[in-house]
């Protein structure tokens, strides 16, 4: 954070900087500075390279659940469903989170304050909020169940002990934000890579007929051959991953400006690190099928799917066997802290974000890291592993409806129609409360997908709930956007400050404002003009104005 604010220029309010003693209000604003919770992540703090960024968001993929996700799949429908479904899930995931990896990269905001003010509204973005929050304690619970089978193989504990350790165990890590975690990802990153590729090579090299049953498994009751219902079925799993574009933008908000000069290596980490999260998801879940049916003939169906199983048969055939449980439950355990961090880290902002805006207070991000790990820590002891198809499948229907409107409203309503902000908006008091455009197109996507998963509109349509989550959200995001005519994006198109919004390369303003409620300064995308002083006022003071004292009134907004 600089320390002179830039000079304002004539018609703004100048800011009123901090006296010897701040407000009550002050220690918010200061919890908030370290991984700038709930706010723009200012060009002043994000010192890191493009490639630290793209590593530091990639080391949050490293999730042992693709391999179950993978190997359930494989196992119930065969190898060739099991691709094809894996195939058409990439294929979505990728070409949904290009325009939200992008956007949070070019704006450096994260997906909650790029929902805002992408069809949904000020208040409207916690329905999703709450979604994303859920994925982030759902896969929580499934890396803490795994990373509990791995402890009850190597040192004989309890599962319910297990759990627990693999609860308390991230509490540390998650305090500091996003520079301990970038030190994480990057040291663990290369270990965690040797420890999960080396054994699949090894099989293949010394195992060619490894492969010939792979490609050949039938699946249960299956005769081998591809059949729609089959993928769209295996697709859907798949696609519960689809809100993991909301952990990678947590971390590609603080990707450096794009310049002239890091052109290249911006959009390459943007491309790699975001949607390009997939790409290494997607090999991960093809290793569980494979993985899954090499072990078959010696452990059978019911331990395949486990990934301590799976990764302790495959060293046991290359190493000795006193290094087999070691290695695999060390893997094991380093994915789950590298993956759960993650989970920990964006769960509470997700919370935080909602409960802040609902209630207008800020009770600091680490209550909801303890809300989110309880959440999870419920789900482990209610066995949750066990029905790891089920869940996901059910909630593949809400992600995919969210992501698929949020990225259409960039796309199509931004790029093509018009009707929405180009820029993003995310500041109380310059959005509308709730846009109709995604919440209606939202809710209908995935209430009617939901009701077709659980076989409401009969059994033949049960498969194809997420492709109507997709579709639905496509065709009414733009309908909605038409039929508003654009008018419910924006409350005010003037936010009261003569400063310019972006510089030159349209990158962010980093001129350094100051906010005389909390009296911290701020750079310039992060505040407003206050209505009742000759001051402005920052984001976080604004969403905790519980009475609106700060907000400019709206005005008529053209479309």
């Amino acid at each position: 954070m600089a320390a002179t604010a830039a000079p304002a220029p004539a018609g703004t309010p100048a800011p009123v900087l901090p006296p010897a003693a701040a407000p009550p209000g002050d220690q918010a604003a200061r919890e908030t500075l370290e991984d700038y919770t709930l706010r723009f992540a200012p060009r002043s703090y994000r010192r890191w390279s493009p490639m630290v960024v793209a590593t530091t968001a990639l080391g949050g993929i490293a999730y042992m659940a693709d391999f179950s996700i993978g190997a359930g799949i494989g196992l119930a429908h065969g190898t060739g469903n099991a691709l094809a479904a894996i195939l058409v899930a990439a294929v979505v995931i990728f070409v949904t989170g290009f325009p939200l990896a992008y956007y949070a990269a070019r704006y450096n905001i994260d997906l909650d304050l790029i929902t805002r003010g992408s069809g949904f509204g000020y208040y409207g973005s916690v329905l999703t909020s709450v979604i994303f929050a859920s994925f982030t304690f759902i896969f929580f619970a499934l890396e803490g169940s795994i990373m509990a089978q791995g402890l009850e193989l190597g040192l004989g504990l309890p599962l319910w002990l297990g759990y627990l350790i693999s609860t308390l165990m991230v509490i540390p890590l998650v305090i500091f934000g996003m520079k301990a975690l970038s030190r994480l990802q990057v040291w663990t990153t290369p270990l965690w890579l040797l420890l999960m590729v080396a054994p699949l090579v090894y099989l293949v090299a010394t195992d060619p007929g490894s492969v010939d049953r792979f490609l050949a498994h039938p699946g249960t009751g299956g005769d081998g051959s591809v059949n729609t219902a089959s993928v769209l079925l295996g697709a859907g799993v798949c696609l519960s991953l689809i809100a993991q574009i909301g952990e990678q933008i947590d971390y590609l908000r603080f990707m450096p400006p794009k310049t002239r000069a890091n052109r290249r290596a911006w959009w390459t980490a943007v491309v790699t690190a975001g949607p390009g999260w997939v790409v290494l998801g997607a090999f991960k879940q093809v290793i569980g099928v494979f993985l899954a049916v090499y072990l078959l003939a010696g452990t059978g169906p019911a331990t395949a799917t486990e990934p301590i199983r799976q990764f302790t048969g495959a060293f046991d055939a290359m190493l000795p066997s006193w290094l087999v449980v070691p290695l695999a439950v060390a893997l094991v355990v380093i994915s789950q802290i590298k993956i759960n961090v993650t989970n920990a880290y964006s769960g509470s902002l997700a919370w935080t974000n909602s409960f802040t805006r609902i209630t207008g207070r800020y009770p600091g991000r680490m209550v909801f890291v303890l809300v989110n790990l309880g959440f999870a820590l419920a789900l482990m002891e209610a066995d949750m592993f066990s029905f790891l198809n089920a869940v996901l499948s059910f909630y593949s229907n809400c992600a995919i409806a969210w992501v698929v409107t949020v990225a259409t409203d960039i796309v199509v309503n931004k790029h093509l129609l018009h009707l929405s902000p180009h820029a993003p908006e995310f500041r109380r008091g310059m959005l509308r409360a709730v846009n109709p455009v995604g919440v209606v197109a939202f809710t209908v996507a995935s209430g009617l997908s939901i009701a077709m998963y659980f076989g409401a509109l009969g059994g033949t349509l049960q498969p194809y709930s997420p492709v109507a989550a997709a579709a639905l959200a496509l065709l009414l995001t733009p309908l909605t956007a038409v039929a508003t005519r654009g008018r419910y994006y924006l409350r005010r198109t003037d936010d009261g400050i003569a400063e310019p919004m972006y510089d030159s390369e349209g990158n962010p303003s980093a001129t350094v404002l100051g906010c005389h409620v909390c009296r911290q300064e701020f750079e310039r995308p992060d505040l407003a003009a206050c209505a009742t002083h000759d001051a402005l006022v920052c984001s976080l003071c604004l969403s905790t104005d519980r009475i609106g004292d700060h907000l400019l009134p709206p005005q008529p907004v053209r479309t």
